[in-house]
C-alpha cells in the first residue's frame, strides 16, 4: 500500500547550533520553522538534547505555541524529556538513542533491549494523545519490538544507506524497504530519516510504506547558499516526483 502524501518534517536543531555559536539571539530556530511551513514543509522536528547543545527548552515552548504544523519532538528515554513532552504535549514525540559525545545521532534505538524502560513512557504518551514514534534500524528484530511495545511509528534510521555506495547502498536500501513493508504489515505508520540529501533522496522517497521523511542537516546546510523556502520547495518538489 503506497501512503497517499509522503509528509515532510523539517529539523530546524542546526539553526539553533548556530545561534549559540556566539551565544546570541538569532539566527531564530522558530522563524526557520515557520519559513519551512510557509515553504511546505508537514511538520518542525526539533531534538531537545539532554546537554542543550542546540535546541533549548524556550525554544520547545515558543514552536510550541507558534507552530501552525505539527511539531515532532525528539527524545532521549529519560525521566526529564518525559516530563517536558508530558509538559508541552507535542503532535508527537520520538524517543532516539542518545550519547553526550556523539556529534549526531549514530544509530537506531534498541527497542528489544530496553523494552523494559520503553514500554512505561510509550504508554504514557500514547495516554497523553501524544503520537509515538521509536527511532530505529531498518531490522525485523527491532520491528518486532516496536510492535510489542505498542508503538503507533517508527522512523526508520538512513544513515548508513546515506553513507554507502554502489550494491552495498542497494541492499541498504532494500533493507529499509523490507522493514517498512514489515512494519506497515503490522499496524505501524512507517517514518524514515537521517543523512537524506537532494541526490539520495528519491529511492527512500519512492518506499511505498513510508508515510513522512524527517531531514534537517542537510536543508539547513543547503538553506546558507540558497535560502530556506527554496531548499524546502525543491526537497518537497523531489518527493513528489518520487511517488
Amino acid at each position: 500500500m503506497t501512503a497517499p502524501h509522503l509528509r515532510l518534517g523539517v529539523n530546524i536543531d542546526h539553526v539553533a547550533t548556530v545561534r549559540n555559536a556566539r551565544g546570541s539571539g538569532y539566527p531564530d530556530p522558530v522563524r526557520a520553522a515557520l519559513l519551512a511551513a510557509q515553504a511546505g514543509a508537514d511538520g518542525i522536528t526539533a531534538h531537545l538534547r539532554e546537554d542543550r547543545r542546540h535546541i533549548t527548552d524556550d525554544d520547545i515552548a515558543r514552536l510550541s505555541a507558534e507552530l501552525p504544523v505539527p511539531l515532532n519532538l525528539e527524545m532521549a528515554a529519560t525521566e526529564e524529556m518525559l516530563g517536558i513532552a508530558l509538559r508541552h504535549k507535542p503532535h508527537a514525540a520520538c524517543i532516539v538513542p542518545e550519547k553526550r559525545e556523539e556529534r549526531t545521532t549514530e544509530g537506531g534505538l534498541d527497542a528489544r533491549g530496553q523494552h523494559n524502560l520503553l514500554a512505561p513512557m510509550v504508554t504514557q504518551l500514547r495516554n497523553a494523545n501524544i503520537r509515538v514514534s521509536l527511532f530505529i534500524e531498518p531490522d525485523p528484530a527491532q520491528i518486532e519490538a516496536a510492535v510489542r511495545l505498542g508503538a503507533p511509528v517508527v522512523e526508520l534510521h538512513t544513515g548508513r544507506y546515506c553513507e554507502l555506495e554502489g550494491e552495498a547502498q542497494t541492499a541498504e536500501l532494500r533493507r529499509i524497504a523490507d522493514a517498512a513493508a514489515l512494519a506497515a504489515k503490522n499496524g505501524i505508520e512507517v517514518h524514515a530519516g537521517h543523512g537524506l540529501t537532494f541526490d539520495n533522496v528519491v529511492p527512500v522517497a519512492a518506499i511505498p510504506q513510508l508515510a513522512e521523511l524527517n531531514i534537517g542537516h542537510f536543508l539547513i546546510g543547503e538553506a546558507i547558499f540558497d535560502g530556506l523556502a527554496p531548499v524546502v520547495k525543491r526537497m518537497r518538489a523531489l518527493m513528489d516526483a518520487a511517488r
